[in-house]
């Protein structure tokens, strides 16, 4: 009998410190899942941009600059995100060295275009990112949706996306088209003119984007 009590103190005086320590001096591991905040790099980010005419074969590329912007990083993929573009931002990049080229960056940031004077911001909220059901190894790993505002105003887009996880981050590239008429960018479109000839600019413009965003 008084072995099996000496037994029992033994463990007990044995365990008490180390509860103790647990409860004063470890703290409980971060769950998993936990949601972490990333501000977007807006010098590493890009938003690049392709415009064409639809008859001719011609075609002009730039890039426009964030202003801002965050992500949520949870369950290992970006949730959640906004972002602010700077319009006066717009630049044109084929055209470098011909004097055309302050001509058109003119007339993309004109009331026939883009107003920037008015609509000096462009904003993207993503409301919806869903894993694509078997992703390969190259190539889109989600699907975003998101609003977009532009000219006042605000449409609903949805595009395929890469997202993968940095050391201190995460990076989303995408590739994707927009209808700019359904903002109001209605300069040279078929849909509302008629008579252009060879002068019909595309509908849709191509998007290449480019986010890295980092704790």
């Amino acid at each position: 009998m008084k072995t099996l009590v000496s037994m029992v103190l033994a463990t007990a005086l044995f365990a008490a410190p180390a509860f103790a320590q647990t409860k004063k001096g470890v703290k409980p591991a971060k769950k998993d899942g936990a949601a972490v905040m990333l501000k977007v790099d807006t010098e590493k980010s890009d938003v690049k941009w392709t415009g064409s005419k639809v008859l001719v074969k011609s075609s002009h590329t730039g890039h426009a600059k964030l202003k801002s912007g965050e992500v949520e990083w949870k369950d290992n993929t970006i949730t959640k995100g906004n972002f602010v573009i700077d319009m006066n931002s717009i630049a044109n990049e084929d055209l470098k060295g011909n004097p055309k080229q302050a001509d058109l960056e003119g007339h993309l940031k004109s009331p026939d275009f883009f107003d920037v004077q008015k609509y000096p911001e462009a904003k993207f909220v993503i409301t919806s990112v869903k894993a694509m059901p078997n992703p390969g190894t190259v190539g889109p790993t989600h699907e975003i949706t998101g609003d977009l505002t532009l000219k006042g105003e605000t449409k609903s887009v949805t595009f395929p996306a890469s997202i993968n996880k940095l050391e201190n981050g995460a990076e989303a590239n995408a590739n994707f088209k927009i209808d700019r008429t359904l903002w109001n960018v209605k300069y040279g479109s078929d849909k509302f003119f008629t008579g252009l000839g060879d002068k019909v600019i595309a509908n849709d413009i191509e998007i290449a984007l480019k986010i890295i965003a980092t704790k």
